[in-house]
């Protein structure tokens, strides 16, 4: 790791980007639709959809040095044991440097942020009580029950 990258940085290049990524992990980016629409409703700004308790559910981090980038690889998503959501992770648009350079020229990206990308098609809501199950080759699973 390079030590711009252990301190934090902005304007990163994407060809040093990898360089910044301590590891991967899956996790599910939720999105309460019922706030979401009230703010819209409102003119006010989105963010509660997407920042309410618990919207974020992350798996364990597994270390790029053990796994390497990886770029290809199933990503799926089950509810209630039924395939929600699949795909590739070769099929995203933006790759990882990509994303580290355009997000870097935004913010200052620092140890311990959390970038979410790689959604496949099949978005859909789901309710309390509804099992997920995610998956993505060589990162690892996420199980849990929406509360």
């Amino acid at each position: 790791m390079s030590s711009l990258c252990m301190r934090g940085g902005r304007d990163i290049a994407p060809e040093k980007a990898l360089d910044c990524v301590f590891g991967y992990a899956i996790g599910l980016d939720m999105t309460r639709r019922d706030l979401q629409g009230e703010a819209k409703k409102f003119g006010r700004p989105w963010e509660t959809g997407k920042s309410f308790e618990a919207s974020a559910p992350c798996g364990p981090l597994q270390a790029a040095s053990d796994i390497g980038h990886p770029t290809e690889g199933a990503i799926w998503l089950k509810v209630n044991g039924e395939i929600r959501q699949g795909g590739d992770l070769n099929q995203m648009i933006w790759k990882v440097p990509d994303m580290i350079g355009y997000l870097s020229g935004l913010f200052e990206l620092r140890a311990g942020d959390l970038i979410f990308a790689g959604t496949p098609a099949g978005v859909g809501a789901v309710k309390r009580g509804d099992e997920m199950h995610g998956h993505v080759t060589s990162i690892g699973d996420i199980h849990f029950k929406v509360a």
